[in-house]
């Protein structure tokens, strides 16, 4: 979780269309635990492709939530676990403080979801720029996509908030810029329940849960409206995909906190440098890849334009890219200046190389195209 979300708010304001039907505020006496629902074998979906000046963005359309029916585009984010969403225009705006969410006794239920009382922060970003969301666990059911195509889970984990602050300015975000969909492995660090949404469904016998990513399209990150590319996610693993499609898989690693981590050691060489690594491949983050280098000469230095990282897994990934003025931007950070280990790869990796989670077997796929 090491991105921060800086999303157009006049074009998702402009995207939201919210029909907030009447709540019902009562104790929950149902079971707070998910309810799998089951797409036949496996279902695809597209994303929305945006960009604004080097960011570029893919959104989910989510478009039922409860029963709160519109359009919330959210981030699809390979480098986080768990959904998070804006409760504004969710639930009664009466239930909304300054100090959280009003959940009267051990749970409350509003426009079909439930809201528990455990509050929590789950922090996105790094030095210098840091995003929190503050808010609670919840349980609702989910339509992912829309008349394009779209999927509904069962009654599934996500953390709504109530509000998402700037760190570095002390400020407020506007409601809904900062709505996640965190599809990585494992669960959220902010709470043990919530795991990715795609996670959820029941899926045939000879199908495993996760998803496969199809490269993005570079031609269609537009600066003027959210297009959409058709059969972006297809969620649920065959066989196929698994063992003969060409895809490298690397095994995750099991932690205590997190469950099995999103990240892959690899060796990373720029510069005629070659440095061991831990490495996050994120389509939550816009532009800059963040390469994380322990023995640095600065804090942080920007590569010029024309200069090639190249990097290599044990399992024989690899891949290498030049910068541009406007693409494969890349910064080093020193450890000690990030406090991280983990190089980010942005959003352009996608863009020359598909990508599979699957979460039965705990491993990640990557493919050069």
């Amino acid at each position: 979780m090491k991105k921060k979300y800086p999303v157009n708010f006049k074009l998702i304001i402009a995207a939201l269309c919210l029909t907030v039907f009447a709540a019902s505020c009562k104790k929950d006496n149902n079971n707070p635990n998910p309810t799998p629902a089951a797409p036949t074998n496996f279902a695809t979906i597209g994303l929305y492709e945006y960009s604004s000046g080097n960011n570029r963005r893919v959104y989910v359309n989510l478009t039922k939530i409860g029963t709160n029916v519109g359009s919330y585009p959210s981030v699809f984010d390979t480098g986080s676990t768990g959904m998070t969403m804006d409760a504004t225009g969710l639930i009664p705006a009466s239930m909304i403080t300054s100090a959280g969410i009003t959940v009267p006794g051990d749970s409350v239920v509003v426009n079909g979801i439930t809201i528990m009382p455990q509050t929590s922060i789950i922090s996105y970003g790094g030095v210098g720029g840091e995003t929190q969301e503050y808010g609670n666990l919840a349980y609702t059911t989910v339509t992912i996509g829309d008349s394009n195509g779209s999927v509904t889970t069962g009654r599934i984990p996500i953390f709504l908030y109530y509000k998402a602050v700037d760190v570095t300015t002390n400020t407020n975000l506007k409601a809904h810029a900062n709505d996640v969909f965190g599809v990585a492995s494992g669960t959220s660090f902010t709470n043990s329940k919530i795991a990715s949404p795609l996670s959820y469904f029941s899926l045939a016998a000879n199908v495993s849960s996760g998803f496969k990513l199809a490269m993005f399209n570079s031609t269609q990150f537009s600066t003027t409206a959210l297009t959409y590319v058709a059969g972006l996610v297809t969620i649920g693993l065959t066989p196929n995909d698994l063992n003969s499609s060409g895809f490298v898989m690397h095994p995750l690693t099991f932690y205590t906190q997190g469950g099995y981590s999103p990240d892959i050691a690899g060796t990373i060489v720029y510069n005629g440098k070659t440095i061991p690594a831990t490495m996050l491949f994120d389509t939550g983050t816009p532009a800059t890849t963040i390469v994380e280098d322990a023995t640095a000469t600065s804090n942080v230095a920007t590569l010029p334009v024309n200069s090639t990282v190249s990097f290599t897994t044990p399992q024989g990934f690899t891949y290498q890219y030049t910068t541009t003025a406007n693409y494969n931007l890349t910064q080093v950070q020193k450890v000690s200046y990030s406090q991280d280990i983990r190089t980010i790869f942005s959003i352009d990796f996608f863009i020359s190389n598909e990508y599979l989670m699957d979460y039965t077997h705990h491993q990640i796929g990557l493919k050069n195209n």
